[in-house]
């Protein structure tokens, strides 16, 4: 059985054994769809952890189909959704529809850190250094310190440094590391794991040893 097939089969058994918790996606309210989202996020990290690689790839797209639900539910300015969508997406192998997507919701310009976290990371998944660079500015007037970690390694990855990719990779990982509390209850580094996953067909990942981070093929 193919990858593709494998991965179809594992979308299909996940969502016969997934119930919705609040009746059909189209008669959820917008924090119903969140709540589901970070479910199944849950899901997929802890199937990426046992190393049941078509399970979380199933998992993480539909987390990602919640997500865009969620945001399209919710007000104009819920891009943490958006950003979910892509990270979901990224991880389930899928990310081209999802970025095309956030471009078109976001438009040219962003306007906050994380309306520029959206655009640099969809823009880094079609590949359009020039638009992550621009975006990554605008994430660093942010005062988490979390969003200055992430542009730092958007933006080695958009001008191809390697080093500088390596030192934001492994500050990120360190800070999921000394968390306490995670967004679905998982010691899982997603946002490093993402990084890595797009700095793989630039030849720039470096695959960092942690109890947070799976170990990705």
């Amino acid at each position: 059985m193919s990858r593709r097939s494998r991965a179809a089969a594992a979308r299909r058994r996940l969502r016969a054994s997934v119930p919705a918790a609040g009746g059909t996606v189209a008669a959820m309210d917008d924090q119903q769809l969140l709540r589901e989202a970070i479910g199944l996020e849950r899901a997929a990290q802890q199937a990426l952890l046992r190393g049941d690689a078509a399970r979380s790839r199933a998992a993480f797209h539909a987390a990602a189909e919640r997500y865009r639900a969620s945001w399209e539910a919710a007000g104009p300015r819920a891009y943490g959704r958006l950003i979910g969508l892509l990270k979901a997406s990224v991880l389930a192998g899928e990310a081209g529809h999802a970025a095309a997507y956030a471009r078109a919701q976001l438009g040219a310009e962003c306007d906050s850190p994380p309306s520029c976290y959206a655009l640099a990371l969809a823009a880094t998944i079609q590949g359009d250094d020039e638009a992550a660079l621009s975006a990554v500015e605008g994430m660093r007037a942010s005062e988490d310190a979390a969003f200055g970690r992430t542009a730092d390694a958007l933006h080695a990855l958009a001008a191809h440094d390697r080093d500088a990719y390596a030192t934001g990779v492994t500050a990120i990982v360190a800070d999921f590391a000394a968390r306490e509390q995670h967004l679905t209850g998982v010691a899982f580094a997603d946002t490093a794991v993402m990084l890595e996953r797009l700095a793989a067909p630039r030849e720039l990942a470096i695959r960092p040893a942690s109890a947070v981070m799976p170990v990705l093929g």
